[in-house]
């Protein structure tokens, strides 16, 4: 019996459905033979990478699941929680269990799916009639490949701890009792995937190929992936340990820097875009520019879930008064990393920041990455206020749990629980939050991330003159005051600086986890609630709005239940 193709095959990993030894007969050759017609002609096998680009994820956390596409990890992270009636989707709350971790659940088969996909390929491009007929093309075809499943690794690296590593599609006769590598083996085998394909991919794409992999865009992944390795979460002395989530390389910190290092020398250390306000800043995740390394392209034509516009953040983040969602709210505990515009900490003994008007005199990315009480959002003021004596006058505010949206009546479940809805990646040229924006990007990877990986690895090396240069790119960048702090106060403003650069980017969940920061994993959630005097007169009162507790077992998902029946040999994480 011939070899089947992987997507058959790999049960271990319920990659598909169970298929009966009828199901398998009863393939037909037909099928074999318009693969060949496929890997016979280089358009055809570019339109197989296509496939697993989507393998880089975008708006959405979930794309199988109604909810989930509409918001992303950002709601699980120290940055924001889900609003809608306060549920506990990701279950941070009742906390994971191998056969429950939330609208996390299929993180597992979704990444296989794609190496599967990956290694199917990879198993038959050398050898296929499009590469003798245009090797040049089909080369980088291949090496794009190996970007895509090594970025798929990196990431269920950072879920799961090491998992196994397949470099071929496996066939009837392979032995599905597959193993975990360890997770030094894993950073080791991605690492190498993409210093290789580096060396093929081109180190820049024209604007029609904006989305494709480049040299860049591979060593960013590169950076990235020797950064979290680095990083407390993995040294030996943490727990969990052991060879699942252990890096012991003396080197690492080095390596770290090193990485990032990479990158900063193709572009010449140069100084970020510059911005002059908070909408100039808005606007550069709002169309492609030179400062993104790697990010999905979407269009007026297609965007994110297809054509499904209530994906989008316009729609999905926008506040209740403006017919939006606002999926993902923003935490007052999280507004508070956000500097004064003098660059003092909104904590630090004699700031100006004034707890009844928590809004005044705050940084730049406050006003560009936030909506909150004040704020001028699409042509008019939000207002989450409600009420004391609602009247004409004096209404409760349209963004309140008492505003009265035009066309749906009182959006209530939708309101802001904190106080907040995020603000970043809107597009405020469009009409209504149900319009397109004509070339937004979900960006991946970009520059700035690269100069705070290379400041949190020298910080570390305690080369803190060299630290200090990188973070003050982001800093400076962002209209604050040079960051003058040495030692473990540079390395605290370092990631202060991360948390507030990279806000709602999907960074905060690992971030914290592998800083093994417990303060920002389970916390009491707080959140500003606005009431209005007679005469127009603002107060607020922060509270609890839910308290988010931390178990020990969530640094790693669960590997799912249904994976370790079929494949014992996989050992299960720590807690689980």
């Amino acid at each position: 019996m011939k070899k089947l193709k992987f997507i058959y095959l790999f049960v271990a990993f319920s990659m598909l459905t169970t298929l009966s030894c009828e199901d398998i007969l009863d393939v037909k050759a037909s099928d074999a033979f318009a693969e060949d017609l496929i890997y016979s002609d280089p358009v055809q096998v570019e339109r197989l990478v296509y496939t697993v680009y989507n393998s880089t994820e975008s708006w959405g956390i979930n794309k199988a699941q109604w909810w989930s596409r509409r918001f992303n990890i950002e709601a699980g992270s120290f940055e924001a929680k889900f609003n809608f009636k306060n549920l506990d989707l990701f279950r941070l709350r009742a906390g994971w269990t191998d056969s429950n971790a939330g609208i996390l659940n299929e993180k597992w088969r979704n990444y296989w799916d794609y190496i599967r996909l990956a290694n199917e390929f990879l198993d038959r491009i050398d050898e296929s009639e499009a590469m003798q007929k245009d090797p040049e093309h089909v080369a980088i075809l291949k090496a794009e490949m190996r970007f895509l499943r090594a970025n798929a690794y990196s990431k269920l690296l950072k879920y799961y701890g090491g998992v196994p590593i397949l470099e071929r599609a496996l066939g009837l006769d392979d032995n599905f009792q597959l193993v975990r590598n360890s997770y030094e083996e894993c950073v080791t085998f991605i690492v190498n995937e993409l210093d290789e394909a580096a060396a093929v991919l081109p180190e820049s794409r024209p604007d029609v190929e904006f989305g494709r992999a480049t040299k860049l865009a591979a060593l960013a992944v590169k950076s990235r992936t020797l950064l979290y390795a680095a990083s407390k979460l993995h040294d030996p002395s943490t727990a969990p340990n052991g060879p699942l989530y252990d890096y012991a390389k003396a080197s690492k910190w080095q390596d770290a820097a090193d990485a990032a290092k990479a990158v900063i020398d193709m572009v010449g250390a140069r100084d970020l875009i510059a911005v002059s306000d908070a909408t100039d800043y808005q606007n550069l995740f709002l169309a492609p520019n030179e400062d993104i390394l790697f990010a999905r392209p979407f269009s007026a034509a297609y965007y994110d879930f297809g054509t499904d516009v209530n994906s989008l953040w316009d729609q999905t983040q926008s506040p209740s008064g403006y017919g939006g969602w606002g999926l993902s709210s923003p935490t007052h505990n999280f507004a508070l990393q956000f500097n004064m515009a003098d660059g003092t900490r909104t904590d630090a003994a004699g700031s100006s920041y004034d707890p009844a008007n928590p809004n005044a005199n705050r940084e730049m990315r406050y006003y560009a990455d936030l909506n909150y009480q004040g704020a001028q959002f699409r042509g008019r003021t939000v207002d989450y206020a409600l009420a004391d004596t609602p009247s004409t006058t004096t209404p409760d505010g349209p963004d309140s749990p008492n505003g009265i949206v035009e066309g749906i009546g009182v959006n209530q479940e939708h309101s802001s629980k904190t106080g907040y809805n995020i603000r970043k990646f809107q597009d405020e040229s469009l009409t209504a939050p149900t319009d397109i924006a004509a070339q937004r990007p979900f960006i991946l990877y970009r520059l700035a991330e690269i100069y705070l990986n290379y400041a949190e690895a020298q910080a570390e090396l305690g080369n803190d003159d060299s630290a200090r240069i990188f973070v003050n790119k982001i800093s400076s960048r962002a209209l604050q005051p040079a960051i003058t702090a040495a030692g473990e106060e540079l390395k605290e403003a370092i990631k202060r600086e991360r948390r507030i650069e990279l806000a709602f980017e999907g960074h905060n969940f690992f971030d914290e986890r592998r800083w093994m920061n417990e303060e920002h994993l389970g916390f009491p959630i707080q959140g500003l609630t606005w009431t209005k005097a007679p005469d127009g007169t603002l107060s607020n009162t922060e509270y609890t709005v839910v308290t988010r507790p931390w178990f020990q077992k969530h640094y790693y998902l669960p590997i799912p239940a249904t994976e370790i029946e079929k494949a014992p040999s996989l050992l299960q994480n720590s807690g689980y």
